[in-house]
C-alpha cells in the first residue's frame, strides 16, 4: 500500500502546476495541436514541451504526429474527471468562505427602540 501512496504523490505533483492544469482543461474537449496550445496558453514553444514531456511521461497524455503537426489529448478521461473534482471542491470552498465573510461583514440591522414603561404601583 506504501507503493500506491508514493505513486499518488508522484502524480499529484504534475498537477501541482497551474499552467499544466490549463492545458490538461483546454485537452478535455479533444486532441489539441501544439500549435493551438501554445496560441491558447501563452507559453512559448520550448516552454511547452518541457509541460508536455512531463505529463506523457507520467502518462497523462498521448501524442501523435501528422506530418509536421504534433497533437495531444488526454490518456484516461478519469484524469479530467478527477480535475473537474477538484475544481468543485474549490469552489464549494471559495462560496462558503464567501457566505462567512459576508455573515461576518454585514451590518445588524438596526431594530426599533422599544420604550419600556413601568407601571407604577399604586399604593
Amino acid at each position: 500500500m506504501e507503493e500506491i501512496y508514493e505513486l499518488q504523490a508522484d502524480v499529484c505533483k504534475i498537477f501541482a502546476n497551474a499552467k499544466r492544469l490549463e492545458i490538461i482543461n483546454i485537452l478535455k474537449d479533444g486532441e489539441t495541436s501544439a500549435n493551438e496550445l501554445i496560441e491558447r496558453t501563452g507559453l512559448s514553444k520550448a516552454n511547452l514541451s518541457q509541460h508536455m514531456a512531463i505529463l506523457k511521461t507520467r502518462g497523462v497524455i498521448l501524442t501523435r504526429r501528422e506530418g509536421v503537426n504534433l497533437y495531444y489529448r488526454i490518456a484516461n478521461p478519469k484524469i479530467i474527471q478527477a480535475c473537474n473534482l477538484m475544481r468543485e471542491v474549490l469552489a464549494e470552498q471559495i462560496q462558503e468562505k464567501g457566505r462567512i465573510f459576508s455573515i461576518l461583514t454585514r451590518t445588524p440591522k438596526k431594530s426599533p427602540s422599544r420604550v419600556v414603561k413601568k407601571k407604577e404601583k399604586s399604593s
